[in-house]
């Protein structure tokens, strides 16, 4: 009668009754009262009978499991006792866990230790929002020993070609991050950052990427322009398109606003869970632009330029709202067919994080992006709402910049 290897996957699989079933050697497979099954190394060790679980049946298999249970009998043949073995190596893993630096962490050091080098603040700022916009999505808490290659083409790769200069500075800036926390002991290996022999074989040079020719978001740089130019087309289709630039909102959430949502008094607008991305209700700082463009739409339905509706921004059949295409096909008639209607909240993230010194998360909370990080979730449980009315009026403002008439019409707006 064999006294190793009895059990067959098979066997395994069939079994049902509630017990123990030797595989030989110490092995045992587990079957509960409830019908899960799991791994039982049974042993003798200085007089003292020992158990120890090697896992359940869905996550190790019986080929697993003999080898879990050798590498435990080598154990004892050295002396050692398998169960404070495994203790030790997750208390060294919890240590080595708690210990280890993140990316945001080194980020902030090396910052602070070059700082008062680098020849202006605007230096410091642009470095650090940089970082927040592009790298701290992906690895902010990320520990710095862990990073690869991988992670840095994931940041690279989607502004590579669209904002060559900015990703060109953002690697070397990650570069130099791991640099340090390589020279300081918490990293070891190759620089993942690097460029000469290494992400110049996977991402093109700088001089050979093609000028990005159409753009699905507008550079922020050109939304003043815009701006002026969408001022005049006036009717439903621009005011609401306004007002989703204003707000930074998406096109599903503006085209079926309704006006029981709006706070004129407060200059807030409550759009409802079920038309969230995220399915939360979601309060949105409204500029004196946004209350102005407001105000035009509820006198035009007044003074019957527009038919009364409980929607703000009506569409051409009876008690309906714009429809989703209604903002796409004004671009289109604008002869801006290189733009996307999505693309301006991309605009907006772009200007909060090279022209402002707002914090990150007020502009993702600006956007209504979840916040990803558990711990950050659990100590933020406000959403910056007078953070994010500040960003918002300075959007608003950067959006009338730029030309006469759009000073005129702040001038108009706050008179």
């Amino acid at each position: 009668m064999r006294t190793i290897a009895r059990l067959t996957a098979l066997k395994v699989a069939k079994t049902e009754k509630p017990g123990l079933y030797p595989d030989g050697a110490g092995l045992y497979l587990l079957v509960s009262p409830g019908g899960t099954k799991s791994w039982i190394f049974r042993y003798m060790l200085a007089g003292r009978a020992r158990e120890m679980g090697l896992g359940p049946l869905h996550t190790v298999s019986l080929a697993e499991a003999r080898l879990h249970a050798l590498e435990c009998r080598k154990q004892k043949l050295d002396g050692i006792d398998p169960i404070d073995a495994r203790k030790q190596a997750r208390a060294e893993l919890m240590e080595k866990s708690v210990s280890a630096k993140t990316f945001k962490q080194c980020a902030d050091s090396y910052i602070s230790a070059h700082k008062d080098g680098w020849k202006n603040e605007k230096h410091a700022h642009q470095w650090v929002r940089t970082l927040e916009a592009y790298a701290w999505p992906k690895i902010r808490d990320k520990a710095i020993q862990s990073i690869t290659t991988s992670d840095v083409i994931d940041i690279l790769e989607p502004i590579w070609k669209s904002k060559t200069e900015t990703a060109s500075r953002l690697r070397g800036r990650i570069e130099s991050v791991l640099d340090w926390a390589t020279a300081r002991g918490y990293r070891k290996g190759e620089n993942p950052a690097r460029w000469r022999g290494h992400l110049e074989n996977l991402l093109p040079k700088r001089s050979r990427v093609k000028k990005v020719k159409h753009f699905a978001a507008l550079p922020y740089v050109r939304m003043a322009d815009f701006f002026a130019e969408l001022d005049a087309q006036k009717g439903v289709s621009s005011w609401a398109l306004e007002f989703l630039i204003l707000t930074a909102s998406r096109t599903s959430e503006v085209v079926a606003a309704r006006w029981d949502e709006v706070d004129f008094q407060s200059k807030i607008w409550i759009i409802p869970g079920e038309r969230m991305k995220a399915g939360r209700e979601h309060r949105v700082p409204l500029s004196l632009t946004a209350i102005d463009i407001l105000k035009r739409v509820r006198k035009a339905q007044k003074t019957g330029g527009l038919k009364e509706s409980q929607y703000i921004f009506v569409g051409d059949r009876p008690n309906s709202h714009l429809s989703n295409m209604a903002l796409l096909k004004l671009l289109q008639r604008m002869g801006q067919t290189d733009l996307t209607v999505h693309g301006f909240r991309s605009t907006f993230r772009d200007w909060a994080a090279e022209k402002t010194h707002h914090a990150r998360e007020v502009a993702e909370m600006a956007l209504a992006h979840t916040v990803g990080d558990k711990v950050e979730a659990a100590y933020r449980r406000g959403d910056l709402f007078e953070k994010r009315r500040a960003i918002m009026d300075d959007w608003a403002d950067y959006c009338l910049g730029g030309t006469i008439s759009h000073e005129s019409r702040k001038a108009e707006i706050k008179g």
